[in-house]
């Protein structure tokens, strides 16, 4: 992590990850021009253009990198070219060479260098970065970029230090232990790449300005109680007040505090095996 000199209010309290270190000599030329893609910034609107996600708008302008999350190119052998920042994700993602010359971005894993060699099959060598079935990944290993269904592409544990853990597989199906402790079943056909996603430090990040929120794109967000009472439920009365109700909620009146907010009748319910633990 890289700490700052104090030189202002802003450097004072930021930390951020050493790219310079972390990122492969091969990253100062611009991104593969081919697999970028414009994507429209609605600000947390919808087609109606109302508001559905506050707290979004701005940012600098970015190109987003179509990472290939499905990695169909099977049996096929891929050398690791450059491990990229990717302004739309938390983790680094990697730029391979597959063995007949064509070029793929994937989520880069940790412990995965420019020169390394990954590949993607039914079965193979467990390494970290290649990719294979979840029956055939042995118990207690760590799994990043997994399918839900079948050629359905990744969905789960794609994030900066995630990954699962494989705790068997019979029946068809494999569980899964997620970072929240909560265990799910995935069908054993779908695949997973092993290891753990890269940039784990990521969390013990400081931006140290609001400034620096507005660059990523995230608005300010007021207080409840600074509201006015058709605003906020907690809007209202003269200088500091309490909350007045008796359970939190938010803008619309749904208590947030300590309720489960899991559709009971979900179809995915079948598959989760243990919930996660409550917080106390």
């Amino acid at each position: 992590m890289k700490k700052y000199n104090p030189t202002s209010p802003g450097k004072r309290q930021q930390v951020s990850v050493e790219y310079r270190q972390v990122l492969s000599r091969g990253t100062k030329n611009k991104p593969k021009k081919s697999l970028l893609k414009t994507i429209h910034a609605a600000a947390g609107r919808n087609h109606h253009g109302r508001i559905t996600t506050r707290h979004q708008g701005g940012g600098h302008k970015k190109r987003y990198r179509m990472v290939d999350f499905k990695q169909l190119k099977h049996a096929i052998p891929a050398t690791v070219k450059t491990i990229e920042y990717d302004p739309y994700r938390t983790a680094f993602i990697a730029l391979v060479v597959f063995a007949d010359g064509e070029q793929r971005y994937i989520i880069a894993p940790q412990d995965v260098a420019v020169g390394d060699t990954v590949i993607a099959a039914e079965k193979t060598e467990i390494k970290p970065g290649n990719r294979m079935k979840l029956e055939n990944i042995p118990i207690g290993q760590f799994v990043h970029n997994v399918e839900l269904r079948p050629n359905g592409g990744g969905k789960l544990a794609r994030a900066a230090g995630s990954a699962l853990e494989v705790l068997g597989s019979s029946e068809g199906v494999t569980d899964l232990k997620m970072p929240s402790k909560e265990v799910r079943r995935v069908p054993s056909a779908c695949f997973a790449s092993i290891g753990k996603v890269s940039n784990p430090e990521y969390n013990l990040t400081n931006i140290g300005k609001a400034g620096r929120s507005r660059w990523l794109g995230i608005r300010p967000t007021v207080r409840g109680s600074a509201m006015n009472p058709v605003d906020h439920k907690y809007g209202g009365g003269e200088g500091v007040q309490p909350r007045g109700t008796k359970r939190p909620k938010d803008i619309f009146g749904n208590i947030t505090g300590g309720v489960r907010t899991r559709n009971k009748k979900k179809w995915s319910k079948k598959f989760i095996v243990k919930r996660r633990p409550t917080k106390r």
